[in-house]
């Protein structure tokens, strides 16, 4: 039997990393599947204001909130009970997964414009 100690080493090492490949394949889908099962809301940014400015949805579910900046300058999507804090650059837009939410009032503002950009989510 020809056994080559480089090509044994190789396959080891294919070996090894098989099962964190399928691991990190078989989470990804998984993942995947909890974003595909997400409701998605829109806030839009216009003006340095939120639109809506209010938005009720159900409590104990996750959700998709996609947040577009229409004005050219950018603005930060920020909330302390949500604990989030993200810029949205102007002409862009970001994408936040939360949830699932306890019932309650969860406030989010604008950090550049904070006396017009304001808004609240209200869970039921």
């Amino acid at each position: 039997m020809n056994t080559n100690p480089l090509r044994l080493r190789a396959a080891r090492l294919l070996a090894g990393l098989a099962l964190p490949a399928v691991v990190l394949v078989s989470l990804s889908l998984h993942a995947s599947a909890q974003i595909a099962d997400a409701d998605a809301y829109v806030i839009v940014i216009r003006e340095h204001k939120f639109t809506p400015d209010r938005l009720e949805l159900p409590a104990g579910k996750k959700f998709k909130l996609i947040v577009r900046n229409l004005d050219a300058t950018p603005e930060e999507f920020e909330s302390v009970k949500l604990n989030r804090e993200k810029v949205v650059p102007g002409g862009g837009e970001i994408v936040l997964f939360l949830g699932p939410l306890q019932p309650g009032s969860y406030d989010f503002f604008g950090e550049f414009h904070a006396e017009t950009a304001k808004g609240e989510i209200i869970v039921k």
